[in-house]
């Protein structure tokens, strides 16, 4: 399907304002019926979905090819699969979530009984990202339904073909006064900050997550930001460096590094510097052979505009006095560039400061690990840390000495696929967790509920006028309770 057909199918690609509200006041209308469905009514809507997005399973495939280049068993892993083991999981849990759970009751309020009742948050915005449209659309799109909330889901106008997958599928499951996607871009984005969702779940840049977030501060809307940064990978001297070379690399190069936990820079034990580079270089071959330009397991980077980022980069760090040990290489036409590692980057180069997107990776060597913590340690709090150790006392100190949303050990990427543990970032990475319960979570509100069961209570005892026996009572409670 050609741009302009796809602008065609979607007419209404740029709402007028007035339009915007009714589908708004549409959704808000509609929340609290949906607030009062049980798991059962929720579970048949994720499973009404999921056989949704399986039968446009083939036409996703060749939308995100049309997009980036993304091979089909890339987008099947990467995309698909993620969703769906999302809403298995969800399932196979989410009568237990629904039910709240008990509050013990302290010694202080005899004759009460005290509990956290679960509700949705109400009407949600979800704004996803280019780079993974599927998963970051679809994903936390589970959460809030799971939770009960009525939502609108904007992705992003850099994958128009995919986005208007995704529109379809919704349709032809939801209404439009539940769950409603809208495309378009920054003006959009813009449009739909300015109405007074409840919550507000964003992937993307810490630079836009601030605006977001100012955004949602005039509604007081409680937002789950999931950003980048830049995350490290550390390559101790009882590193495995054949298995860290392979790892980093697959990390590094699925989607042509245009993940936001993707490795951003390694830092390598000094003593092992030249032997890393070496199996980097057999890493990269092993994966994507010595044709990679031809390759199309390998993904092109999304538009011009990254594509002249990432080059301005690489030529930055070589005038600069880098050393290119491979790649370096694009072609503006099919918006590839080989996979390029670094070494010799100025403090100052844009490489070590940015968030690099793209397959691009700088190598720095350390002397001891007081330095490689300090480097980090300077730098804002990442989405992702990689350690690659054989010791146990050394991986513990790395994780002892350093903060990140996220943690994997002699591996990268896998932690994104562990629904059983919260995802997210820890200040400029983000904030809010998702996945699992705790995407449940974050699209709901833990509401406590106190019942008195007697007809007398302590709280009676200890209303004014304040006798004097009451100021030996609340010494006694102060003292002991």
């Amino acid at each position: 399907m050609s741009l302009q057909a796809l602008k065609s199918e979607t007419a209404e690609i740029h709402p007028q304002a007035d339009v915007l509200k009714a589908r708004f006041d549409a959704l808000v209308a509609h929340a609290p019926a949906l607030a009062r469905t049980d798991a059962s009514a929720r579970k048949k809507k994720l499973w009404a979905f999921m056989a949704a997005l399986l039968r446009h399973r083939l036409e996703i495939q060749e939308a995100l090819q049309a997009d980036f280049g993304k091979h089909p068993t890339e987008t099947d892993f990467s995309e698909i699969l993620t969703v769906t083991s999302e809403i298995r999981l969800v399932c196979r849990h989410l009568s237990a979530w629904m039910a709240g759970r008990a509050a013990a009751t302290p010694l202080t309020l005899p004759g009460h009984r005290s509990g956290v009742m679960i509700q949705p948050k109400g009407v949600v915005l979800i704004l996803s990202p280019w780079n993974f449209p599927v998963n970051l659309t679809f994903i936390p799109m589970v959460s809030a339904i799971a939770s009960g909330n009525a939502m609108v889901l904007k992705p992003s106008e850099h994958t128009p073909h995919t986005s208007a997958v995704m529109a379809r599928i919704v349709q032809s499951v939801f209404p439009a006064n539940e769950v409603c996607l809208l495309q378009g871009g920054k003006e959009m984005a813009e449009s739909l900050l300015e109405l007074p969702f409840n919550h507000i779940f964003f992937t993307g840049s810490p630079a836009v997550g601030r605006i977001v977030m100012a955004k949602a501060a005039r509604h007081l809307a409680s937002v789950t930001l999931e950003l980048g940064g830049k995350s490290p990978a550390i390559v101790d001297e009882t590193a495995n460096l054949k298995l860290a070379a392979n790892r980093i690399a697959w990390g590094k190069l699925m989607n042509a590094g245009q993940i936001c936990i993707s490795p951003d820079y390694v830092l390598v034990a000094e003593s092992q510097m030249e032997a890393f580079l070496v199996e980097m270089k057999n890493a990269i071959r092993s994966l994507y052979g010595d044709a990679i330009s031809a390759n199309m397991d390998y993904a092109r980077i999304i538009n011009t505009g990254h594509y002249d980022r990432l080059m301005g980069y690489i030529q930055h760090a070589v005038e600069n006095g880098a050393t290119l040990h491979c790649g370096g290489e694009g072609n503006p036409a099919s918006r590839y560039i080989a996979p390029t590692m670094i070494t010799g980057i100025g403090a100052d180069s844009p490489l070590l400061e940015e968030e690099l997107f793209g397959p691009v990776l700088p190598v720095i060597s350390y002397k001891s690990e007081a330095e490689a913590t300090a480097f980090i340690q300077a730098r804002p709090k990442p989405l992702a840390l990689y350690i690659f150790s054989k010791s146990r006392k050394q991986q513990d100190a790395w994780l002892n000495q350093t903060r990140s949303g996220g943690v994997a050990v002699n591996t990268t990427l896998v932690q994104f696929f562990n629904n059983e543990m919260p995802f997210g970032g820890d200040n400029n990475s983000g904030f809010g967790k998702a996945h699992g319960y705790y995407g449940f979570l974050a699209f709901s509100n833990e509401r406590s509920v106190i019942r008195q069961q007697f007809r007398w209570s302590l709280s009676d005892l200890v209303q004014p006028p304040y006798h004097p026996w009451l100021q030996k009572l609340a010494s006694i409670l102060v003292k002991w309770f």
